[in-house]
This record gives C-alpha cells, sequence and structure tokens, in this order.
C-alpha cells in the first residue's frame, strides 16, 4: 500500500454502492490504473489516497461481501 498526498487529479471516482448520499462515512475508488486501486475518503477528495494492489483489493471486497467483518 502507498500513499499520495493530493488524488484529486486522478480521473474515473466512484462512490461505494452503499453511500447513501447523506454525507456520511463513505469511500471512492478510481477505476483505470492497470494493477492498483487507488481509495478515498469522499468527503475529502483533495485529501490523501491509498494505493492497494488490485489482487488484494479484490480479496478485501470479496471478504466484505461474504460478511466476514460484521460487528
Amino acid at each position: 500500500m502507498n500513499t499520495i498526498p493530493d488524488a484529486s487529479a486522478l480521473s474515473g471516482w466512484r462512490k461505494s454502492s452503499h453511500s447513501n448520499g447523506e454525507g456520511a462515512e463513505c469511500v471512492e475508488v478510481a477505476d483505470g490504473h492497470p494493477g492498483l486501486v487507488p481509495v478515498r475518503d469522499s468527503k475529502v477528495p483533495q485529501g490523501p489516497a491509498l494505493f492497494f494492489p488490485a489482487g488484494g483489493w479484490a480479496a478485501f471486497v470479496a471478504a466484505v461481501k461474504r460478511g466476514e467483518f460484521r460487528v
């Protein structure tokens, strides 16, 4: 995982499908970056972004969908 201080110049950002549109906690991911998945806080688009290897991000999303992180 790497970070960049300002990810606002990247294109292709999309919000989580679980966003309720009310400004609550939400993440955005950017498409079109081969091998990497940039992730940022949707409330602070000019803030830092984390870059995850695509395989690691896919494994994380699959685990979330299986309910492995429910509290």
